[in-house]
């Protein structure tokens, strides 16, 4: 395959084979896998009893019980089912310009998570996003769907190259949410800095389902900034211009701002018991995926 951007590294895929994502507790109606369902049904872990309805089957009624107590009760098992895990990697053209280019360690950790994935049977998709959703790379589950999903994840990021569109993440959320996906973990990774403010991002990742995990793709110097005097600053994405003057008082706002909306990312993921991942884009991929999952293990 044309593996342009490396995705499939052969020692960055053995770190991630190491790997694993537990989940708390997924939502019914999967397929087999490693995780437990909310779901009772006819697993092999007993779980609990609840009285007889109509319609039970009578193979699940615990006769013993009805011996001893004459109660009916049938017995409920715990099912083991897949966690639709869905990646979402930012391709917007504030992710291309530098070298290397961020959108290029976004696709490698969204490769990470789908080899994690994959390796403990759950389904798969991948949504890149710019100022649109793409939804090409469907959930799927299976260890050779790796390949299939790093040729989409290259062919959508030259594509984007040559696009060099803009960022909506609020946009590319509601036409997410509007898949009526199976409930799951939604691994988020961007730059997260949009036109549209924090305001617009916020109110649309409060209306997912789905448990997220925000992985941040960041430099030292976005929060400290080496610019001072009198400059002129140009949006990458709009090409908007505009005249500052940068001293101290404006760097301590400026880091104040940025601290702010930081903070509303991690509290948000912290509310919906997800989990935020602020990752140094200098640094190796892997080293800081492992300090998210302690003991070789995420729980989800």
């Amino acid at each position: 395959m044309n593996d342009r951007f490396n995705l499939l590294d052969p020692h960055f895929l053995e770190q991630a084979h190491a790997l694993r994502i537990v989940a708390r507790r997924v939502a019914p109606a999967g397929r087999w896998a490693e995780h437990r369902s909310r779901d009772r049904g006819q697993g092999m872990e007993f779980r609990d009893y609840r009285p007889y309805s109509p319609g039970d089957e009578m193979r699940s009624i615990d006769w013993n019980v009805y011996r001893r107590l004459g109660r009916v009760v049938v017995r409920l098992f715990e099912e083991m089912e897949d966690l639709p895990i869905y990646l979402m990697p930012d391709l917007s053209l504030s992710m291309w310009k530098e070298e290397p280019a961020r959108a290029v360690t976004a696709m490698k950790v969204a490769v990470a998570f789908a080899s994690i994935g994959l390796d403990q049977h759950d389904r798969v998709g991948v949504f890149p996003f710019s100022d649109a959703l793409n939804a090409t790379v469907r959930p799927t589950s299976g260890r050779g769907r790796l390949n299939t999903i790093a040729e989409a994840l290259t062919r959508i990021g030259e594509e984007s190259i040559d696009q060099q569109n803009g960022t909506d993440l609020a946009k590319s959320m509601a036409k997410f949410s509007g898949l009526g996906l199976r409930e799951g973990m939604l691994v988020i990774i961007s730059d997260f800095f949009d036109p549209h403010g924090i305001d617009a991002m916020m109110a649309e990742l409060k209306r997912t389902r789905h448990r997220p995990l925000l992985v941040a793709i960041s430099r030292p110097e976005d929060r400290e900034p080496r610019l001072r005097g009198d400059i002129r600053v140009r949006d990458c994405e709009t090409g908007v211009m505009q005249d500052v003057t940068v001293d101290s008082t404006v760097l301590q706002n400026y880091r104040e701002a940025y601290d702010k909306h930081f903070d509303r990312l991690r509290d948000f993921a912290r509310r919906r018991q997800g989990g935020f991942l602020d990752l140094n884009h200098d640094k190796d991929v892997m080293d800081q995926l492992g300090n998210l999952f302690e003991g070789g293990r995420y729980v989800a």
